[in-house]
């Protein structure tokens, strides 16, 4: 479903991705976690057709993300980090946007928004009675996800898509997101938040100054570093200290 061969891509001197190797099957929920910096959106970014790579290749459902980036388009769903909106629209007019984007029905489009609109429990009040710009930051990241999943999309990529959503939300979309990968979506999840990337995640891919240092099941990772949780790893890999212990250490000094 997707695969990446030497992908790369610079920025002048500076190299943000770092020669790419991965393939991720149909069906599969993976997690792509990584620091500040680590390539992680530039590598999404890349492969939605956002950007052009710089050297290597990259297929998604079978299409060349640079000789067709329309029909890779068309396959993907995306919901940014930034969750932009057009906020001088209402929901329901930058829902059917995008739809007709997608050449979606008016009237399919309609019946997917409010299936969507139920599932998240926006009511038509806020559909269609104010503009974005009003919403909460909860409320609006339901529109971006919804926009992301509303034409059916074979591939999602999701970049710390539990901003701004309350408890019950961010559950209902986690069980939202393993259902999707079970009926035969793939999958591409970037967080930070590791706890919910251990739960959730059954493929963990990690990325540190570029390049892939680790990709396995959370048991794999952990057995393979020695530590017990999957922030442990994390942090065996990308930092060049021991964060808890230098937080420890901080926290005392603050006491005294």
């Amino acid at each position: 479903m997707i695969r990446l061969q030497q992908l790369s891509k610079s920025y002048g001197a500076q190299q943000a991705v770092r020669g790419l190797d991965l393939e991720i099957p149909t069906g599969q929920l993976v997690g792509l976690l990584g620091p500040n910096g680590a390539g992680k959106s530039t590598t999404i970014k890349m492969l939605t057709g956002m950007l052009l790579p710089t050297s290597g290749t990259a297929e998604v459902e079978g299409h060349d993300i640079v000789r067709d980036p329309l029909e890779v388009k068309r396959n993907v769903g995306y919901v940014p980090e930034s969750g932009a909106l057009f906020e001088a629209l209402t929901a329901m007019e930058y829902l059917r946007f995008v739809a007709a984007l997608y050449h979606i029905p008016e009237a399919e489009a309609d019946q997917r928004i409010a299936r969507f609109a139920a599932f998240f429990d926006l009511a038509p009040g806020d559909l269609g009675g104010k503009p974005l710009s009003a919403f909460s930051k909860g409320m609006r990241q339901k529109v971006v996800i919804t926009s992301a999943l509303l034409h059916h999309p074979k591939v999602v990529f999701f970049d710390e898509p539990l901003n701004g959503l309350d408890a019950n939300a961010a559950l209902s979309f986690k069980t939202l997101i393993t259902s999707l990968a079970r009926d035969g979506k793939t999958i591409v999840y970037c967080s930070h938040i590791l706890d919910v990337v251990e739960r959730v995640c059954e493929r963990v891919v990690i990325i540190h100054e570029g390049r892939i240092v680790a990709d396995g099941t959370t048991q794999q990772l952990r057995e393979q570093a020695g530590e017990p949780t999957l922030e442990g790893v994390f942090n065996k890999l990308t930092a060049t200290e021991n964060l808890l212990a230098r937080a420890e250490e901080f926290a005392r000094a603050l006491s005294q």
